[in-house]
C-alpha cells in the first residue's frame, strides 16, 4: 500500500516542481568561424519563444535584458548570426551579425526544431559567449501578463499554471503514444520484409545447391564414374 501511494504522489511533485522552478537562460561559448546548433522537440500547435544576446567579455553573469549602451561597448568581433528551422527545413527566424534578438512562432510541424548560431571568422580567433533562453509549450506563456490582466489571486494563478501543465503533459502522452504506434507499425513492416527476404535467400540457396548437384551428376556421368 505504501509503495502505491509514493507512485501516485510522484507525478504531482514533478508538476509542482515544473511550475515552481522556471527554466533559465543557458550560456554557451562559440568560437569564431564555428557553428553551434541547439534542438528542441516541439509538437504541433505549441508556441515557442526565444531570446538571445551576447555576453560582454568582462561580464560574468549578464541578464537577457542588456542595455543598448552595454551592447555598443561590445567589440566588433563579438557578433552572432542565428537561423531557426523547422523539422522539414523551413526557415522561421534569421538574424545576421547582431548582438541580441528574439523570436516567436507556433509550431506547424511536429519534430526537432533547430536553432543554429555561428560567429564570423576573426583573426586572431575569439570566443563569443552568449545566453539563449528557448521555451516552448506551457513554459513559453507569459504568466506575469496573465496575472496582471486577470487580477487573479496567487493561488488561482498557480492553479492555472498547474492546469496548463497537466494539459501539456496529457497532450504529450497522446503524442508519444502516436509516435509509439508509428514505430510499432514500422517495426512490423520491417519484420515482414525481412521474413520475405529470408525466404527469398533460402530459395536462391536451394536453387544454387540443386544446380551444383545437377552439374556434378552430369560431370560424373560424362566421365563414366557413375
Amino acid at each position: 500500500m505504501t509503495a502505491r501511494v509514493h507512485v501516485s504522489l510522484l507525478p504531482l511533485l514533478l508538476l509542482v516542481l515544473a511550475v515552481a522552478l522556471p527554466a533559465g537562460a543557458l550560456r554557451f561559448d562559440l568560437h569564431s568561424g564555428h557553428t553551434k546548433c541547439i534542438s528542441d522537440e516541439i509538437k504541433v500547435g505549441a508556441m515557442a519563444v526565444g531570446k538571445y544576446h551576447i555576453v560582454a567579455p568582462d561580464d560574468g553573469t549578464p541578464s537577457l535584458s542588456s542595455s543598448s549602451q552595454q551592447q555598443q561597448q561590445l567589440p566588433d568581433s563579438h557578433r552572432i548570426s542565428l537561423r531557426v528551422t523547422s523539422p522539414y527545413g523551413s526557415s522561421l527566424h534569421y538574424a545576421e551579425n547582431v548582438h541580441s534578438g528574439n523570436f516567436a512562432f507556433t509550431a506547424t510541424e511536429a519534430g526537432d526544431y533547430l536553432a543554429c548560431f555561428w560567429a564570423p571568422d576573426h583573426r586572431p580567433p575569439v570566443i563569443v559567449a552568449f545566453e539563449f533562453d528557448w521555451r516552448s509549450g506551457v513554459s513559453a506563456r507569459d504568466w506575469s501578463t496573465v496575472a496582471k490582466k486577470g487580477q487573479v489571486e496567487t493561488m488561482e494563478l498557480e492553479l492555472r499554471k498547474l492546469e496548463d501543465t497537466i494539459k501539456s503533459i496529457h497532450e504529450e502522452m497522446f503524442y508519444l503514444r502516436e509516435r509509439e504506434e508509428e514505430m510499432q507499425e514500422l517495426n512490423r513492416r520491417t519484420n515482414a520484409r525481412m521474413a520475405w527476404l529470408s525466404l527469398l535467400s533460402l530459395a536462391i540457396c536451394l536453387s544454387v545447391a540443386g544446380l551444383q548437384l545437377w552439374h556434378l551428376k552430369n560431370f560424373f556421368e560424362r566421365k563414366k564414374l557413375l
